[in-house]
């Protein structure tokens, strides 16, 4: 069966519709499991501050263990405390809302980065008087 122009549109149209939907749905479940999920480790005695990582599978925590904080070092098979770190020398960054860049600042970052890439002349400028060798356009 051979489709006419206008019900090619007509499925193309459905087809971006029920996509519309299935993301918003997705997204409205995803915010759902991450209240969810925060509101079980809410009031909580245990919680990772900070995390590093030093070599392939082998990382150093901050941890908050009810009123102790302690530093870690985790392993593929262990868990290795370090020592206890006194509170007055834990730096503590301010929260304001959620943890974490929202997706609207980092997708802001992500198009001034980009834009400086189209535009290099304005993002890399040579200092005055600088020798070049005629390659560098």
């Amino acid at each position: 069966m051979l489709l006419t122009g206008k019900d090619s549109y007509v499925q193309l149209i459905t087809v971006l519709v029920v996509f519309v939907v299935v993301l918003a749905i997705t997204a409205v479940v995803t915010k759902f499991i991450v209240r969810y999920q925060k509101s079980l480790g809410f009031g909580s005695n245990i919680e990772v501050l900070e995390t590093a990582q030093i070599a392939a599978g082998k990382y150093i925590q901050l941890v908050r263990l009810g009123g102790t904080y302690a530093a870690i070092a985790v392993c593929k098979d262990t868990v290795t405390m370090l020592c206890q770190v006194p509170e007055e020398q834990i730096a503590k960054k301010e929260q304001s809302g959620e943890p974490g860049m929202k997706f609207k600042e980092l997708l802001g970052s992500m198009l001034h980065q980009e834009q400086a890439l189209h535009h290099p002349g304005d993002a890399l400028q040579k200092p005055e008087g600088e020798q070049t060798d005629g390659f560098d356009r």
